[in-house]
């Protein structure tokens, strides 16, 4: 699932490649992917506008846009979620060669299907932006309410981190994947940044000491940044040993699986043993 460094390269790609073109044409006939609202309603809302400025919070992404013309008020904001794997494709002015951001491009034995663009907006130059998502599980929606969700994880600063992560006495790991409490930390980053920190995912927060807060705010800031120079969560130092027989590649003792918060983890069985 796309995280908060894959969501940033789409947003990013908006940023350089959408911005400024005019609207001509909405395809938002996915009842799916577009609801609550009906066909229609999103090409009456956008066409004939631009889209001005492309934002993140979380793996959340919006998009202003511009007054249509003879007005004076901006346009709603454009709301858009990758869901478990989608991408943002856009074409240039004319059309060529697209650009995509998003989740990790996988090798796909089928041909792709333009039934798999599941929202686009076509812009007066020739170009377009698209939403693929094969699996049909993204959402489009205007002005997306973002107040449910919590600081961005690459923004939180480490008073606000420590604050959210030590109360209460969830699983660590829970802490980090709701949403309403730290934006953007998926599956994969929470036990990146856990194994980095040595912490034991299933770790009450409650019992966490300050210094404990410390290194797993260090730690997920790292991971991030290393997520978003090499590609995705996916690329992270101990992602590769999530499996069966896996051993940990800091001090080679085999990885545990297990579910906490609902959610398959792995974890190093001597550096993050839960304490007895």
């Amino acid at each position: 699932m796309p995280e908060l460094p894959e969501v940033e390269t789409a947003r990013r790609l908006i940023a350089d490649q959408a911005l400024h073109r005019r609207i001509t044409g909405v395809d938002d006939t996915d009842t799916f992917v577009c609801r609550p609202h009906s066909p229609g309603q999103l090409r009456d809302a956008l066409a004939g506008r631009t889209l001005t400025a492309a934002h993140r919070r979380g793996k959340t992404m919006w998009c202003e846009t511009s007054p249509v013309r003879g007005s004076a008020a901006p346009g709603p904001d454009l709301g858009i979620h990758l869901g478990m794997s989608g991408r943002i494709v856009v074409t240039p002015p004319g059309g060529g060669q697209p650009a995509e951001g998003g989740g990790p491009r996988r090798r796909d034995a089928q041909p792709r299907k333009a039934a798999w663009n599941r929202f686009t907006l076509d812009f007066a130059d020739g170009g377009s932006l698209a939403l693929f998502d094969k699996r049909r599980l993204g959402r489009v929606r205007l002005d997306p309410d973002i107040d449910a969700l919590g600081p961005d994880a690459a923004e939180v600063t480490p008073a606000e981190f420590r604050t959210l992560i030590s109360s209460g006495t969830t699983a660590v790991k829970a802490r980090l994947l709701n949403q309403s409490k730290i934006a953007g930390v998926g599956n994969l980053l929470a036990d990146e940044a856990l194994w980095q920190a040595k912490v034991p995912p299933q770790a009450r927060t409650g019992s966490l000491r300050r210094q404990d807060a410390d290194r797993l705010y260090r730690a997920l800031q790292s991971a991030l940044t290393s997520a978003a120079a090499r590609g995705g969560a996916h690329t992270g130092a101990v992602i590769a040993a999530r499996h069966p027989g896996g051993t940990c590649p800091r001090c080679g003792a085999e990885m545990v699986h297990g579910v906490v918060g609902g959610r398959s983890t792995w974890w190093c069985s001597r550096e993050q043993a839960a304490a007895p």
